[in-house]
């Protein structure tokens, strides 16, 4: 397996590794100084805000924008060599479809399209969801919608699939049903998926890596299994308006407080002692901090350093 300890240096276990990425819309900065790696294999969530920079990086990674900074690699290629477009697969929060299309069409399309499509996975997943073949994408529901999109993208065999609120327009049950779809497809190819949503409850439940935007830069990456224990909810009874003194030697990320009584998300730095009640954190209560508090200090685990010397076995 090939090392990354140098900028520039390919190592293709990383499905996205970007280092300075940087983004400008005339004088306003989409993204800036974005540095960030994921691990392939992961279900990975892209949390953040409304103009966090989210769609830019999705775009940046799809090549439908060019940074203006910085680099993104693609499996250890950059982002725009041609050789990295067939290892991809994106789908649009508006799920484009041919509306004059009936799904047997739909899927022709894609078979012609992509040189290493996989019909037999492609049509499983519309029939599982008894979508007919002959319906039009137009007279569609929601549901049949995005599972026929999901078709698409997973009959394409990608090793990254990178989605844009893919489940925003679906009710509980249809969320439930294809985030199901979405796991089993993944897991059993392998595939790295680099999905974008406002849904916490959803993300908690399907993603084991995160990467949290907000100002257009990275405020929290990393395995979620690592990062969530980091954290404790606290607590206790201001003193004098004020948190208590013993709380500084902690990184605070967010501080709620009603009448005298005080509740802080704290990054721990060692025990915390005093006479507080002390409580673990849901990651949902973990990322709602941070977007509520993008002057937190950003934090990153090892894996998701580009550069980190980490262990690696023989």
């Amino acid at each position: 397996m090939r090392d990354t300890t140098t900028a520039g240096a390919a190592d293709d276990r990383w499905a996205l590794e970007a280092r300075g990425l940087g983004r400008k819309y005339g004088r306003r900065w989409a993204l800036k100084d974005c540095s960030f790696r994921i691990p392939a294999g992961r279900i990975a969530a892209l949390v953040g805000p409304n103009g966090a920079g989210k769609s830019t990086l999705l775009n940046l990674a799809t090549r439908l924008t060019e940074p203006s900074a910085g680099e993104l690699r693609v499996f250890g290629a950059p982002a725009d060599d041609p050789a990295a477009m067939t290892r991809w697969a994106y789908l649009g929060q508006d799920k484009p479809l041919f509306k004059r299309f009936t799904v047997e069409q739909t899927l022709r399309m894609g078979r012609e399209l992509n040189p290493g499509w996989d019909q037999a996975a492609a049509e499983r997943i519309v029939r599982a969801g008894q979508v007919p073949l002959r319906a039009r994408a137009a007279d569609l529901s929601g549901g049949q919608r995005t599972r026929l999109a999901l078709a698409l993208a997973f009959g394409k065999r990608p090793e990254l699939l990178l989605l844009d609120e893919p489940m925003s327009d679906l009710d509980p049950v249809a969320r439930d049903e294809i985030g199901g779809l979405l796991l089993s497809e993944a897991a059993e190819h392998g595939t790295t998926v680099l999905m974008s949503s406002h849904l916490l409850s959803e993300i908690e439940d399907m993603c084991d890596y995160l990467l949290v935007l907000a100002d257009g830069r990275v405020r929290m990456a990393g395995e979620a299994d690592e990062l969530v224990p980091m954290h404790t909810l606290v607590t206790g009874v201001c003193a004098d308006d004020a948190l208590p003194p013993a709380l500084a030697t902690h990184t605070v990320v967010e501080v709620r407080t009603s009448g005298r009584h005080f509740t802080a998300l704290v990054r721990r730095q060692g025990p915390l002692e005093g006479d507080w009640q002390l409580a673990e954190p849901s990651m949902e209560e973990v990322l709602l901090g941070y977007l509520r508090s993008p002057g937190a200090p950003a934090l990153l685990s090892p894996t998701a350093v580009p550069g980190h010397r980490e262990e690696r076995a023989a």
